[in-house]
């Protein structure tokens, strides 16, 4: 189909070294549905012959009348659009010059005329009719139908990519602003298409009365093997073989009841291995059942059956994980789960009913974020579900709370110094494991104290600290030895992997310091 190259001249003049190229195409168009002819006619030639030498069985001298008839439809339809181009050479080209050659080949306007019309009534619209019946005749023979010879912008799968083409008619896309060469170029190309398709019916038809010789002309050296995959210290076996096929044939072959795809005579089998019912080993029986059928050199179709026993292996999968579970609540927990008997086919997909799952980007490893106290993670592998497993989902470790008096640790033994006490600070430490396992949900912080300074029974001042802490000069200044700060922790936050801000519950929290 030529139409892109015709859109672009709607824009550009027309050079006549291009219309002088469309002249070149349809003669070499024409050309190939010559041979194409000759050809056709020399099958028919040999099924007539085949049939001859079966002794003009009923049957076969039916094929002969079939394939008669193509080739009558095929030569009535090449004529009608033989005499099409002399009407468009003639009224639109202008007919020959005294050399031989269309006068007007670059003419545009009347073939628009003749073949679209001023109300869409040209020529064209009849042709496409006229050859869509002919592909429907030819489809009553074929076993492999043909599309339609003729079709409009939306159907063609070139012009309905092309929001320029796909609302144009059959007759709008082939001869809107087209040359007379090209329009010629055009009805070649249906002859072409119309000898290839007649060549296909009579060479299935020469198979039904055996003008098809099947010749095992293909024959390949093949190892089935039992298993692709073994053990090291285990044994190999399988079976080496001859395979021979035809190269004139194409077999049909099915698996399971569908079909398989064949290349050069050999059936290529892909298919997903279902799991479950597995036996105690983790085994699970199958069997395949195939067909190939054949054509003969009687007409009949010969069919072979086969079957192969096979096992489907449970995958299986290891848990990897610095820290095995229990998992932490709202924390990320990194995780890790693999397969190595599945090796490069572990594509993994991984679920919760109780939190958020995380893909690294890495194969295997994720990260969740539970929201109860207990869940499942399911594990899935190219859509196919192996298993599910449970977990149990602890809370987070709450912090210990330090003393630091003058920016270093405090210690309760000796007390602090009553005029040399100048800041007090309570630090929250994560629980060590926890913070091994998590670092980024670990950061806990001390947001906001009491301090108060008590002489017996009685208090004397107090203040109250933002940060965990900070400076308590003012009640320095009161302070004496066997005085006490009293620290009350009012409020400790937790900041999580996302940055998220919470408060942890930590109860009635005091601290003291003694002072000598």
């Amino acid at each position: 189909m030529m139409y892109l190259v015709l859109t672009a001249m709607l824009a550009l003049q027309v050079s006549s070294a291009i219309i002088e190229k469309f002249l070149l195409l349809n003669n070499s168009l024409q050309l190939s549905s010559g041979a194409a002819d000759r050809i056709n006619q020399e099958t028919v030639l040999k099924i007539k012959a085949a049939v001859e030498k079966s002794g003009n069985r009923a049957a076969d001298v039916a094929v002969i009348k079939e394939a008669e008839e193509v080739r009558k439809l095929s030569s009535s339809m090449s004529n009608e659009l033989n005499a099409l181009k002399d009407e468009i050479i003639k009224d639109a080209g202008a007919g020959y010059n005294e050399e031989g050659a269309i006068k007007n080949p670059q003419e545009e306007t009347k073939v628009a005329e003749l073949m679209i019309g001023v109300r869409k009534n040209g020529k064209a619209y009849a042709l496409k009719q006229k050859l869509n019946a002919f592909t429907n005749e030819l489809n009553k023979v074929s076993p492999n139908k043909f599309q339609a010879l003729a079709l409009d912008g939306r159907e063609d799968p070139l012009a309905k990519g092309n929001k320029d083409q796909r609302n144009k008619d059959f007759a709008e896309l082939n001869f809107e602003s087209t040359p007379v060469a090209a329009a010629l170029a055009v009805l070649s190309q249906k002859q072409t298409d119309i000898r290839r398709m007649e060549g296909e019916v009579l060479n299935y038809l020469a198979t039904k009365v055996g003008a098809a010789d099947i010749k095992f002309d293909r024959v390949l050296a093949m190892v089935s093997a039992d298993a692709k995959t073994v053990v090291a210290g285990t044994k190999f076996k399988g079976q080496m073989f001859i395979a021979a096929s035809a190269s004139g044939i194409t077999p049909r072959m099915s698996l399971n009841g569908s079909p398989v795809k064949v290349e050069n005579g050999v059936g290529l089998i892909e298919f997903t291995a279902q799991g479950g019912g597995y036996n105690a080993e983790g085994l699970a029986k199958r069997e395949l059942r195939g067909q190939i059928t054949i054509p003969t050199p009687s007409g009949k179709d010969t069919t072979y059956t086969m079957s192969q026993e096979y096992f489907v292996v449970k995958p299986s999968y290891q848990i990897e994980t610095g820290t095995l579970p229990p998992l932490y609540f709202g924390c990320a927990n990194k995780l890790s789960i693999q397969s190595p008997a599945l090796g490069a086919l572990w594509a993994p997909n991984f679920s919760t009913d109780g939190g958020e799952i995380i893909n690294s980007g890495q194969k295997g490893k994720f990260t969740i974020v539970p929201n109860k106290a207990s869940l499942n993670i399911t594990v899935s592998n190219a859509g196919n579900v192996l298993g599910s497993e449970p977990f149990k989902v602890n809370r987070v470790p709450k912090p210990s709370l330090e003393v630091r008096v003058n920016g270093a640790a405090f210690d309760e033994r000796r007390g602090a110094p009553a005029a040399g006490t100048r800041s007090i600070q309570i630090v929250a430490v994560p629980d060590e494991s926890f913070k091994n396992f998590s670092p980024e949900d670990a950061k806990f912080r001390v947001s906001q104290v009491e301090v108060s300074l008590a002489r017996g029974t009685r208090r004397i001042n107090g203040v109250t600290l933002s940060g965990g802490g900070g400076s308590i000069s003012s009640l320095a200044q009161q302070a004496q030895p066997g005085d006490r700060y009293v620290i009350q922790i009012l409020k400790v936050e937790r900041q999580n992997f996302k940055g998220a801000v919470s408060e942890v519950e930590m109860g009635n929290q005091t601290r003291t310091v003694a002072l000598y």
